[in-house]
Formats: C-alpha cells, structure tokens, sequence
C-alpha cells in the first residue's frame, strides 16, 4: 500500500481518537473486518483470530492443527522460514540447521523446485513425484509410530529461493496429509494480500479446487502497523474451543488495528493494486529475461506479480 499512506494514517488517527481496547470488548470493526477478509476467501474459511505479527499467527497455527488432530509432528520443506518463536524456529529449517538442529517431531520435505530441485522440468511428472516425497515422509513417520498434524507451507517459498510450485501440487499434499488426519497450513505472511497480482491469496494459484485448512496473514495486512489474522474452518476452532481455553490477545484485533486493516483493504481495492501488481510484475519479468538471454550468469528467471526471483550460477549446466 505504500509508507504513510494517507488513507491509513487517517484511519488509525480518527480511531486513536475514540477508543482503542481489547478485543474481549465488542467493537464494529472487528466483526466489520472479518466480514471483509472472508469476502476474499474460500467460504469455507470462516473463523477469524487476530493477532499482532506473523509469528503469533503461525504458532497458533500450530496451536490449532495439533488441538484438531490430536497429533504432533509437522511437515515442512526445506529452507522454510515461518517465524522467530521457538515453535517456529521449530519449523524452520533455514534457522534451526545452525541452531540446536532438527527436532524429532519435524519432517522436511524437499522444495517443489523445478529448477534446482530434485525433479526439474525434464521430469514427466514432477507434481506427483514432489508430492510422493511427502507421501514417503508420511509412512516413514507412521512406521516409527509417529502422528502427522500438519503440513505446514509458504503458499510461494520465499527464503528458499522465490520458488513458484508445479500447480496441482498443494491438491496432491493435501490429500496424502488428510488421508493421515493431518491438515495443510498456508503461510501467506509474505505473499498474500494481492502481491501475486492474479489472485488475492498465492494459494488460489494452485487452482480453484485447492483450499487449506489454515492460512495465517501478516506482513502487508497492516501496512507496518502490528496486525495479523489466522482464518480457518468452523470445525477446528470448534475443536480448539472445546478446551475451555479461550484465544486471548490484548493487543490484537484492537479498533485501531482493525480500522487500519480495513483502510488496506480500501486502498488495494480503490487504487487497483492487484492489477498494479500484475502489469508492473510482467514488465519486470519482461526485462529480466531480456538481461538473461545476454547474462549466462542468469540461470532462471520466475515469479508471479511481485514476486520475483533471479536465480544466478556459475554452471549451466548443473
């Protein structure tokens, strides 16, 4: 949306004026933005938590998946990064292989790259052969007695690379993770909020047919105000619920950041900034080959709207 945003800075401001409290205190703002944000969702996603960063939406993620299944372990793909907590630098490959290493509860899967990865795009069918990974990940586990919650993925894996998964893939893991009483988690904290430019959410990407149990936002959603949402189904926050521990935050989902929340949302939708995202994307992307065709340092590059990656070598043809 842009720093000091006219339209934001207002919104905070007129609510800083009247009233800012917690989020056990009814307000409009808070049912008037969940109305909002699930206008952009599948239907199915209908339960709103509101948090203060993307770490908080991703360990109460976590929080969720392991309450609704009853299980523990956690798939992710290698290089993910999802947060600072420790649950979250739990799931982190990027941080946790320089740290204490990997917990026995967490399972990584190989990023679906189809450039580096272990099935390019030579291969006759990279989507299921990524996706039998975390089939084979999944058996293995079961073998050592071990129970898989959630499949746990950055719609568009950004500190692995700006990697753009085979569409059909999310479909495939989804299955083989349902069919194990898990469920799949969609890390939008980056690439959310219209950044890809042809859909609102980096997940819509994989297809109409593709749901996710869980997306979790932030980053884009405040503007650099504290701000972040989990959506999901009625079924697991029933299932969270029914422990009698409530959510609480005494910051999130406040007037003030809800106003700010919905004045993003005006702004994306008045100033066309999905459709932005998109032209300015295909220019960029338009250039960069232009620069790859004279740069054989250039190996690949890829992306979608505003997400882009240039992926540089020393070697062709490796």
């Amino acid at each position: 949306v842009g720093h000091c945003h006219p339209d934001i800075v207002k919104a905070a401001h007129e609510q800083n004026q009247l009233l800012n409290t917690n989020s056990r205190y009814l307000h409009d703002n808070l049912v008037d933005y969940a109305e909002r944000l699930s206008k952009t969702l599948p239907e199915k996603l209908s339960i709103f938590y509101f948090l203060n960063s993307g770490s908080e939406a991703n360990d109460l993620a976590l929080r969720l998946a392991r309450q609704y299944t009853k299980h523990e372990d956690v798939i992710v793909l290698d290089h993910a990064y999802h947060g600072h907590l420790t649950s979250l630098i739990d799931i982190s490959p990027y941080k946790f292989r320089n740290l204490e290493g990997q917990k026995e509860w967490v399972h990584v899967a190989p990023v679906p790259d189809t450039y580096r990865g272990l099935y390019r795009e030579d291969h006759e069918d990279s989507v299921t052969a990524y996706a039998d990974e975390v089939k084979n990940i999944i058996e293995h586990a079961h073998k050592r007695g071990r129970k898989i919650a959630a499949f746990f993925v950055e719609s568009l894996p950004s500190v692995g690379g700006q990697i753009i998964p085979p569409a059909g893939y999310f479909q495939m893991v989804a299955e083989h993770v349902h069919k194990a009483g898990g469920v799949f988690i969609a890390d939008e904290i980056q690439v959310g909020f219209g950044r890809v430019g042809k859909h609102f959410w980096a997940f819509q990407l994989q297809g109409e047919d593709f749901i996710p149990d869980i997306v979790t936002m932030g980053k884009p959603i405040g503007n650099g105000h504290p701000l972040a949402c989990v959506a999901t189904t009625k079924e697991i926050a029933e299932a969270f619920a029914a422990t009698g521990v409530e959510y609480f935050n005494t910051f999130g989902g406040n007037p003030v950041s809800c106003a700010i929340g919905l004045a993003v949302l005006d702004v994306i939708e008045k100033e066309h900034l999905q459709a932005h995202a998109t032209e300015v994307g295909n220019f960029l992307m338009k250039i960069l080959k232009e620069q790859q065709i004279k740069h054989p340092i250039i190996g690949d590059v890829r992306g979608c709207g505003l997400f882009i990656g240039v992926d540089l070598i020393k070697d062709q043809e490796r």
